[in-house]
């Protein structure tokens, strides 16, 4: 499995990471989501540069130009809620790709909020057969989310190739990766790789819950 750390090359995705996890800044939920947006529109164009292409004579009011284009289909995945923002960034970039959504969320399943069980409750997808996977989610804390969306979506056929896309990972959560993925199709991109986990399962020093920063506190 191949792990791509974005933040290891000084880019402006570096100031777009500041923003997102500056506390001032945050109170801006607008700021928020189009930083992740940002943040998604770079990290597609990154994984354009891995695809298969092929040349095509295309009619110019001219002539005829002869242009590399991707051969390979897409599928943008995407986890409910704090997906959302994220997955926007993909689409721009990849705007011909399919779309498919699932609902993982995280529950504590004991009184001091340490333990954390992971539903999924919603799928819709198209066909991921022979297609490259990219499943985008900001945060990759655990991987317990990424894994369980990834087996949804594996019912409805076998990618290509497999983008785990997210904005901050933790050590653990891309063991977990590493452990469920396919090792020989698999790349993780992550904007930059946290130390780790609170007692609580939130990544430390990270920027909170991303959900909520993009949407609102929920009940």
């Amino acid at each position: 499995m191949k792990i791509i750390n974005l933040s290891d090359n000084n880019s402006i995705i570096n100031q777009y990471l500041a923003e997102i996890r500056d506390k001032d800044y945050q109170k801006n939920r607008l700021l928020f989501r189009n930083n992740i947006m940002r943040i998604g529109e770079m990290m597609a164009y990154e994984i354009s540069k891995t695809l298969d292409y092929e040349t095509r004579d295309i009619a110019t009011p001219l002539g005829i130009s002869k242009v590399n284009v991707p051969t390979d289909k897409i599928v943008l995945a995407t986890i409910f809620r704090a997906g959302l923002p994220f997955h926007t960034g993909f689409l721009n970039v990849f705007d011909h790709a399919g779309n498919a959504f699932v609902s993982a969320y995280r529950e504590y399943i004991d009184e001091e909020h340490h333990q954390v069980g992971i539903h999924v409750e919603y799928l819709a997808t198209p066909s991921i057969n022979e297609k490259n996977l990219i499943i985008a989610d900001p945060m990759l804390a655990t991987g317990g989310s990424m894994e369980l969306g990834y087996k949804a979506f594996l019912s409805k056929g076998t990618p290509k190739r497999i983008h785990v896309c997210c904005v901050i990972a933790t050590p653990e959560a891309l063991n977990n990766v590493k452990r469920a993925f396919p090792e020989d199709k698999t790349t993780v991109w992550c904007a930059a790789i946290d130390p780790g986990l609170n007692e609580h399962k939130y990544i430390v020093p990270g920027f909170g819950d991303a959900g909520d920063l993009c949407f609102g506190d929920k009940v």
